[in-house]
C-alpha cells in the first residue's frame, strides 16, 4: 500500500528545539588551530536556527510536492513522486546521501520534472522514512528496495541518479535490476586503488593530484567515516540530544560556502524526525557488506565538480564496465551539492545523459 504523506511537525517540537538552542553551551577552541568545525561557524548556525530559520516555510515547500509513504521489506519508505507534464517521460529515481536528505534535490525538481517522472526517496533511517528498525540496511538492500519501489509505482523502464551515498546506491540499483534500469548518473564514482602497484603505473598528473587530495582527505577529515563505521551508537547520544552538537557534526561535510539555510534544512530534517542516530548506521552497515567483485554493466555517467571528490577513471573502469560519459561540470559548478549550488549545470547533464541513451 502507498499512502499520501504530509510533513506536520508539532509546534511543541519547535518550542523544544528553540529552548535547547537557547541553552547551547559552546565549546572552547585554540585560536588559529584547525581541529574541525570552528566554533564561530557553529555559533552562527545555532543563532540562525534559533532566531531566523523558518522551518514552516520548509514544510510548506515540501508539502507543495506530492509525498507518499510505503512499507518495503519491513521499513517505511518516504518519497516524493513528481510526475512530468510529458506522459512519455522517463522515470528517474534520485538518491541523496549523508549528511544530506531529500532537501538536496528540491531545487532540481522543477527543471528535471520537465523531462522525467521523478521519484525522490528518503533513505531508510533518514528523514521522513523514520529510523531503521533492524540491522542490514546497507547500500545493496536499499538498492533492492528502490527497485521494488519503482515496480510498485508501475515503472518498468527507468533511470537512477545520485549524489554521495546515492552515487554508490544508484549503480547498485542497476546491478540488482538491470533489465529495467536504462542508465545510472552519478556525481562521484567511489572507486579506490586496490593495492596493486600496476594500477599506479603511468597515472596522469591530474590523476596523481586527485590521489593526493584523496590521501589528504582521509588523513585530515576521514574521522567521521571511521567513527560512523565502527561506533555510530556512541556518537548517537550527542547528536540526538543536542541540536548544536548535531549541526556541528553535520557541518564538517557541508561545504563552507553553502548557504546556512540549506545546512539547517538538512539538519532540521534529521532533528525533527529523530533520525540523526539511525542515519549514521549506514556507514556501519556498509563496512560489513559483502564486497562484489563483478563490475556493473548498466551504462554509467559521471558529472563531478571541482572542489569535490576526485573520481579516477582507471579505478572506476575496474568497478564499472560500461562508462559512457565522464565529465567535470563547467565552472562555476563547485563542491559536493551541485543539485543545490549548480542546479542548471547538473540537471542539464542528467537530461543529456539519458537522452543520449
Amino acid at each position: 500500500m502507498i499512502h499520501p504523506y504530509r510533513v506536520e511537525i508539532p509546534q511543541a517540537d519547535l518550542d523544544d528545539l528553540a529552548a535547547r538552542l537557547r541553552l547551547t553551551r559552546f565549546a572552547d577552541e585554540i585560536p588559529g588551530a584547525e581541529q574541525g568545525v570552528a566554533v564561530e561557524r557553529v555559533r552562527r548556525l545555532v543563532t540562525r536556527w534559533r532566531d531566523g530559520f523558518d522551518w514552516r516555510a520548509v514544510e510548506a515547500r515540501l508539502n507543495a510536492l506530492p509525498q507518499y509513504v510505503t512499507e518495503i521489506d519491513g521499513q517505511d519508505i518516504h518519497f516524493l513522486h513528481v510526475r512530468s507534464g510529458n506522459p512519455d517521460a522517463l522515470p528517474l529515481i534520485l538518491t541523496h546521501g549523508w549528511p544530506g536528505s531529500i532537501a538536496e534535490y528540491l531545487d532540481a525538481v522543477e527543471p528535471l520534472s520537465r523531462h522525467f517522472h521523478l521519484v525522490i526517496p528518503s533513505l531508510p533511517g533518514y528523514g521522513f522514512s523514520g529510523p531503521t528498525k533492524e540491522l542490514g540496511w546497507n547500500n545493496r538492500r536499499i538498492a533492492a528496495a528502490w527497485a521494488e519501489l519503482m515496480a510498485r509505482l508501475g515503472y518498468t523502464r527507468y533511470g537512477a541518479a545520485g549524489n554521495d551515498a546515492g552515487s554508490m546506491i544508484s549503480p547498485e540499483v542497476g546491478r540488482v535490476d538491470p533489465e529495467h534500469v536504462v542508465g545510472v548518473h552519478v556525481t562521484q564514482v567511489f572507486s579506490f586503488p586496490s593495492g596493486d602497484p600496476a594500477e599506479f603505473a603511468d597515472l596522469s598528473e591530474e590523476d596523481q593530484a586527485g590521489l593526493a587530495v584523496l590521501d589528504w582527505f582521509w588523513k585530515e577529515k576521514g574521522a567521521f567515516n571511521v567513527l560512523q563505521s565502527q561506533q555510530p551508537q556512541t556518537l548517537a547520544h550527542a547528536v540526538t540530544d543536542s541540536p548544536a552538537g548535531l549541526v556541528g557534526w553535520l557541518a564538517q561535510l557541508f561545504d563552507e560556502d553553502l548557504d546556512d539555510d540549506f545546512v539547517l534544512t538538512n539538519a532540521a530534517i534529521h532533528w525533527f524526525t529523530g533520525t540523526a542516530a539511525s542515519a549514521l548506521r549506514l556507514y556501519w552497515e556498509n563496512a560489513r557488506m559483502e564486497p562484489v567483485t563483478e563490475p556493473t554493466t548498466v551504462p554509467l555517467g559521471l558529472a563531478m565538480a571541482e572542489g569535490d571528490f576526485k573520481s579516477i577513471r582507471r579505478f572506476a573502469e575496474r568497478d564499472h564496465a560500461n562508462i559512457v560519459s565522464w565529465k567535470t561540470l563547467p565552472a562555476p559548478a563547485h563542491g559536493h551539492y551541485t543539485a543545490h549550488t549548480a542546479t542548471e549545470a547538473l540537471t542539464d547533464d542528467i537530461r543529456a545523459f539519458f537522452e543520449a541513451l
